[in-house]
């Protein structure tokens, strides 16, 4: 059973830092592109970035030159770190892996981030 757990969320100032991680199981990472999603209270879950299996990134235009997406395949874990953070950013944020081949796609659980002085 794949799964993915995220980690690193919490409560941060206007212009902070954070850095999330997603660790995955029960999958061949290498085989998988990894993205992360993001919902904020009364929103529609939306796209942040993702990373495909060679390692290329995307970002969305409200997130790029701040955040950073990237993948350690020894590791089995995809990061964002999360830089010059706005009230905006604050959601739940979501990892999310699909496989290259079957095109089956996960989810995390979801982890809170909070921007807010």
């Amino acid at each position: 059973q794949v799964q993915l757990v995220e980690s690193g969320g919490g409560l941060v100032q206007p212009g902070g830092s954070l850095r999330l991680s997603c660790a995955a199981s029960e999958m061949i990472f290498s085989d998988y592109d990894m993205g992360w999603y993001r919902q904020a209270p009364g929103k529609q879950r939306e796209w942040v970035a993702h990373i495909r299996w060679d390692s290329s990134p995307n970002y969305a235009d409200s997130v790029k030159g701040r955040f950073t997406i990237s993948r350690d395949n020894a590791k089995n874990t995809v990061y964002l770190q999360m830089t010059s953070l706005k009230s905006e950013d604050t959601a739940v944020y979501y990892c999310n892996g699909r496989n290259i081949y079957s095109d089956h796609t996960y989810w995390g659980q979801g982890t809170q981030v909070t921007v807010s002085s």
